[in-house]
């Protein structure tokens, strides 16, 4: 319990931190920084606020988390087809997508039927989702519109899935004699830590951007990721993901350091491929659930990427069968 409430105080810490820092520095034009990556970092820490007090119902309630991250994923979902444009013929197969398929996914989750809901999507959906819209009769466009759907289905709903399945790793702790089942709250803390990583990962790559960005990744595709940003924001990272060791489940140092950096890179890849999506249509958010603050996919982009990868690589660290 106390590892919980001190987790929550770290936690805190740094939102207020980051809260300071954005309006401090926002008031200071003389600094030369791109305003509008300030307002948007701006904006991002106020959702980050909403974020974790939704995240607080993981230490009362994982059936709770899961239902909230399904919520999640839906909208996202919802989001990333509406900036598309569908024909007639995809409405049946996007139907089962958003009414079957994506709530499904978190039932399953929620039962932790691991071996179901780590094929379900990429395999049944998958073949299911094709073979429909052939059924309706349309060609004109199919692997296009095909993939759209998958891709959409993949990222918000898939990948977004094994942050909350975090919750339900059966781990041990401890060494020989004195090893134990992990408590409801070790879980609860583990989706914490990742959360907290994937959040301080872009905060981290936006200051080093910002102060010694020289190199931009893909000019046309995000012109405030910079390789400084990249590279320093991952280093810093992980120095956090040691300092929150103790809020982990993993046996050593190093684990704790190098899973903080998978979740930086990761995130990385995610904000930038959903950025690419979004100058492909030509628009700067995926939605206004929030004023002035995009849609969901937005927000949640670098979590959805780094979701599979922490989940599966913490599966092996910590030797769960």
């Amino acid at each position: 319990m106390l590892r919980d409430w001190l987790l929550v105080t770290v936690v805190v810490a740094l939102l207020g931190t980051a809260t300071a820092v954005g309006q401090i520095v926002q008031r200071q034009p003389h600094l030369g920084l791109n305003a509008a990556a300030l307002a948007t970092f701006n904006r991002r820490v106020r959702v980050w606020w909403i974020f974790y007090a939704l995240l607080l119902v993981a230490f009362f309630s994982p059936t709770l988390t899961v239902a909230i991250f399904g919520l999640m994923s839906f909208e996202a979902l919802r989001e990333f087809i509406t900036l598309t444009p569908t024909r007639r013929a995809d409405h049946r197969a996007l139907f089962w997508t958003l009414v079957f398929f994506t709530p499904f996914q978190y039932i399953i989750v929620g039962y932790n039927y691991y071996e179901l809901f780590s094929i379900f999507i990429p395999v049944y959906a998958f073949l299911f989702i094709p073979a429909r819209v052939a059924i309706a009769g349309d060609y004109k466009r199919f692997l296009e519109r095909v993939a759209k759907i998958q891709s959409g289905l993949l990222i918000c709903v898939y990948c977004l899935s094994f942050a909350p399945a975090l919750l339900y790793l059966n781990f041990q702790l401890g060494d020989g004699v004195d090893r134990h089942a992990a408590s409801p709250n070790d879980k609860a803390r583990l989706l914490f830590f990742f959360i907290t990583m994937a959040l301080l990962s872009e905060a981290f790559q936006f200051i080093w951007s910002q102060l010694y960005g020289r190199h931009v990744i893909s000019p046309t595709i995000n012109a405030a990721r910079t390789w400084e940003g990249l590279v320093g924001g991952s280093a810093s990272t992980a120095l956090a993901g040691m300092l929150l060791h103790w809020a982990t489940p993993y046996p050593l140092l190093w684990q704790s350091a190098f899973m903080a950096m998978v979740i930086a890179i990761m995130g990385f890849a995610g904000a930038m491929t959903m950025s690419a999506i979004k100058r492909d249509r030509g628009v700067r958010d995926y939605g206004t659930l929030v004023e002035g603050h995009g849609g969901v996919l937005d927000r949640i982009d670098a979590i959805c990427f780094a979701a599979p990868v922490f989940y599966h690589i913490t599966r092996h660290l910590l030797g769960v069968g």
